[in-house]
């Protein structure tokens, strides 16, 4: 059984840093494409980058690169997100999710339960 669990998450002030863990179990970590998505209130929810099985980032969006980077640990089974200079526009609910060995926007069946960020002083 597929399981992804979030970790992480909490208040911090603009310009701080954040690092979200997914831990994960269940499935083949080292052949799989990890991202991680998020949900502001009253938007729809976005991918914000996503690592393939070759250790490829994409950014899915822009407000993202520079700040935000993606990294995975095969022996743990885990991956994170490691966000710095938050701004207030970066609030929301982060989800991790993951799919077959490439990152494609679309076909993520396995999510976590999401972790709320929130920035603001």
């Amino acid at each position: 059984q597929v399981q992804l669990v979030e970790s992480g998450g909490g208040l911090v002030q603009p310009g701080g840093s954040l690092r979200l863990s997914c831990a994960t179990s269940g499935f083949g970590f080292d052949y799989y494409a990890l991202a991680w998505f998020r949900q502001a209130p009253g938007k729809e929810r976005e991918g914000v980058l996503c690592m393939n099985s070759e250790n490829i980032t994409t950014y899915w969006t822009d407000s993202a690169k520079g700040r935000f980077t993606i990294a995975r640990d095969n022996v743990k089974k885990t991956y994170y997100l490691q966000m710095n200079s938050l701004t207030p526009e970066d609030t929301a609910v982060y989800y991790c999710a993951i799919r077959g060995a490439q990152c494609l926007p679309r076909g993520f069946g396995s999510w976590g339960q999401g972790t709320q960020v929130t920035v603001s002083s």
